[in-house]
């Protein structure tokens, strides 16, 4: 089985972004979409990312346009979109496939067995210190239910 943290993807610029670069922190990865429904989480999002950054917390936004055709944009415009409407200050990545034959390896790793397919835009996947996923969270689950923050805080005490 692979490790998150042997996976490479492209940051929103289009350079290469080694998950390894994370090793020794705790990941929330998002699959985001700029006209989402659940597009209003990213001030939860963010304020997660500010909340505990300085303890080890990374949290990382993947576009993705495969759930309702709800990310159309361009890398730049979704950073535009992103900061402009949300004051996001979390790193964005490239938008990937998170289904489908032009699945990103990311993806295909965060779903093995135990964990399933994405269903729809904003799950989260937290992967631990060393790089394993440790759970998955639908997309309904605001970034901030308790359930979420308790699974952060105690990866974050590991």
């Amino acid at each position: 089985m692979t490790s998150i943290q042997d996976i490479t993807i492209s940051k929103a610029d289009g350079s290469p972004q080694s998950l390894a670069d994370y090793a020794g922190k705790v990941l929330l990865l998002v699959n985001v979409a700029s006209y989402c429904g659940y597009t209003p989480q990213y001030p939860g999002l963010e304020k997660l990312h500010q909340q505990y950054k300085d303890q080890g917390l990374v949290v990382l936004g993947l576009p993705c346009n495969d759930f309702g055709a709800q990310e159309p944009g361009t890398n730049a415009e979704i950073q535009t979109f992103c900061t402009t409407n949300y004051g996001v200050t979390f790193e964005l990545l490239d938008k990937v496939h998170a289904k489908g034959a032009e699945q990103h390896p990311l993806y295909a790793r965060l779903t093995e067995t135990p964990q399933s397919e994405v269903k729809w835009n904003f799950e989260k996947f937290l992967i631990s210190k060393q790089g394993e996923v440790v759970q998955q969270f639908r997309s309904a689950m605001s970034p901030e239910a308790p359930e979420l923050i308790a699974a952060i805080e105690q990866e974050l005490a590991k």
